[in-house]
């Protein structure tokens, strides 16, 4: 039989093969078949400016509703990477800080290495630099393993920037030197949980405690919050020396 014939039979057989192959090859992917991916991200507005605002993902408007000073939004779908996040007051659509998360090659209080992860949860803060300046955003990773029984877990984080670096106690908590932009306990650098979360929370038996927070002047603030079994709080500072808030959100 000629050499040629039979190679150009096997080659006819191979491309047969390939053409009748099932639907569940893995050559065969359907992009409309597979989840799509996406980073949570829960904005809160942690600004005393009465203007509401809203976040964006680059051009992309996420918050649907004006966040008044003190509130915040669910974790909503965003994009993840390298991203840069913009705030806006109002209906207006100037923007009062941008920030981009995910291009640093060192960890800082305003995110960097990481940008938003996909199937991971965020928390973006819009907060003041300082009485004179403007706005700015710090991302924190949010880890929400649930705590152990009769525990709760909560986060400090610091965004009050005209009173320097702040020491918080009261009942099994305390907290040294937590400075502005910064969550109690957070390291920004080296390869701990810490360095990676930005600020990590911590387990506290449930209950209510009373929390006192001070700087070297004495104390800023003092009052009672409740930690109930189960669940996960941040608690932030907002505002300036004589008028400083503690403000507690509930991640789940």
């Amino acid at each position: 039989m000629n050499k040629l014939f039979i190679k150009a039979g096997l080659l006819l057989t191979f491309i047969t093969g390939l053409t009748s192959c099932n639907k569940t090859d893995y050559l065969d992917i359907n992009a409309s078949e597979r989840p799509a991916l996406a980073a949570y991200v829960r904005f809160v507005n942690a600004r005393t400016t009465a203007t509401p605002v809203q976040f964006w993902t680059f051009t992309n408007q996420i918050t649907s509703t004006a966040l008044a000073p003190g509130n915040a939004s669910a974790y909503l779908p965003t994009v993840f990477g390298n991203v840069q996040i913009n705030l806006t007051e109002g209906s207006g659509t100037s923007y009062k800080a941008s920030q981009q998360f995910g291009n640093s090659a060192t960890f800082s209080s305003s995110g960097g290495p990481n940008g938003p992860i996909a199937d991971f949860y965020h928390t973006v803060f819009a907060t003041r630099k300082n009485r004179t300046s403007g706005d700015t955003l710090i991302l924190f990773y949010d880890n929400l393993t649930t705590p152990a029984a009769g525990k709760a877990k909560f986060r400090f984080v610091n965004l009050s920037p005209d009173q320097g670096a702040v020491t918080v106690t009261g009942s099994d908590v305390t907290f040294t030197n937590v400075a502005y932009g910064r969550a109690a306990n957070s390291a920004l650098t080296g390869e701990t949980s810490s360095a990676y979360t930005l600020g990590p929370f911590v387990e506290v038996t449930a209950g209510t405690k009373t929390l006192n927070v001070s700087n070297t002047t004495g104390v800023l603030h003092s009052a009672s919050y409740t930690f109930q079994d189960g669940k996960i709080y941040t608690l932030f500072t907002q505002g300036s020396p004589g008028a400083l808030k503690v403000v507690s959100l509930l991640h789940n």
